[in-house]
């Protein structure tokens, strides 16, 4: 399959994948995943690894849909629920945003 990443054109296939990846351990997950045989993979790291190219120079949006494309399981990590704030003023309101305690 052809797909671009960081306006780079890459070939990849699943076999491809699952060989580069292949004795490649995996790095603590805290964003996005893939799951590459029984193993989840951050999914920079994988890009990394299959681009050869550092990890700023593409976002993990365009890794995940290529792999998604190729037939890997992509996830994130579900998102915090901000805390209820309830009835405050927007003094109090952009405070408590910004992590000050919230006065009365």
């Amino acid at each position: 399959m052809r797909c671009v990443i960081a306006r780079f054109p890459f070939e990849l296939t699943k076999g491809g994948v699952l060989e580069s990846m292949k004795g490649v351990k995996p790095e603590p997950v805290t964003g996005e995943s893939v799951t590459i045989g029984r193993r989840h993979y951050p999914v920079k790291q994988v890009g990394q690894i299959i681009t050869r190219q550092d990890r700023r120079d593409f976002s993990a949006a365009e890794v995940s849909r290529a792999m998604a494309q190729l037939g890997f399981t992509c996830r994130t990590l579900p998102g915090v629920a901000p805390e209820p704030l309830g009835v405050l003023s927007s003094l109090q309101r952009a405070s408590a945003l910004l992590g000050a305690p919230a006065t009365a």
